[in-house]
């Protein structure tokens, strides 16, 4: 059960991730194939760099084509149906909001399942969430939005913390995943919608002094 459960929320959040990887790349006027670049970057750079941490060799992304397929199948829709997609509103951030969310969890519960530390599996679960956007951020030259935007890497860290409470007073694994999950997709929406942010340095923006 525990199995199944982690590879459906991987293979989710690898597809929304992979979602907004591929839409930044049309915002950046990529071909196909830097699309779908884009597309598996971001869905796959936190699960990668999380199982390779564990030692969980070799990655699900690499040795299970679901993770590649789903990644490809966002990335085709996005390029060809892009019309679409930007119905949305902000589809960049709202598929890198659920993307966030349901790594967070899934990392948390791989790592405790691989015997982690609940500490150290929170901070996995974290590193799984912001993992993706990093890359993708990288790729196209970008500050990573973890690095700048409102409450990312804290609402993935909430939200991998439920998981590992609930795992430590033994709740039932579907009600933790869905309400770490829950809590990180809401920190993450209000934070878009509302401007919450951790405090910035007064000094943000001011020049040196000259030497």
């Amino acid at each position: 059960m525990t199995h199944l459960l982690l590879l459906v929320l991987d293979l989710i959040g690898t597809f929304v991730f992979a979602l907004s990887g591929a839409v930044t790349g049309v915002r950046r006027k990529l071909d196909l194939f830097g699309v779908l670049v884009l597309s598996f970057a971001a869905g796959n750079a936190g699960g990668i760099t999380r199982d390779l941490l564990i030692g969980a060799t070799p990655p699900a992304a690499i040795a299970d084509w679901r993770y590649l397929g789903v990644s490809v199948l966002a990335g085709m829709i996005t390029f060809y149906r892009y019309s679409i997609i930007q119905r949305w509103r902000n589809p960049v951030q709202m598929s890198d909001a659920a993307g966030l969310a349901l790594f967070a969890v899934a990392g948390a519960q791989k790592a405790l399942a691989h015997g982690l530390n609940p500490v150290m599996a929170a901070l996995l679960g974290m590193l799984t969430g912001v993992g993706g956007g990093i890359l993708r951020d990288v790729l196209v030259t970008q500050i990573p939005t973890v690095l700048r935007a409102d409450l990312y890497a804290v609402a993935a860290l909430a939200g991998a913390t439920v998981v590992v409470l609930g795992d430590q007073f033994h709740v039932p694994l579907v009600i933790t995943t869905l309400t770490g999950a829950a809590l990180c997709f809401g920190l993450r929406f209000m934070a878009i919608r509302h401007g919450w942010h951790l405090p910035v340095s007064r000094h943000s923006g001011m020049e040196d002094p000259p030497v």
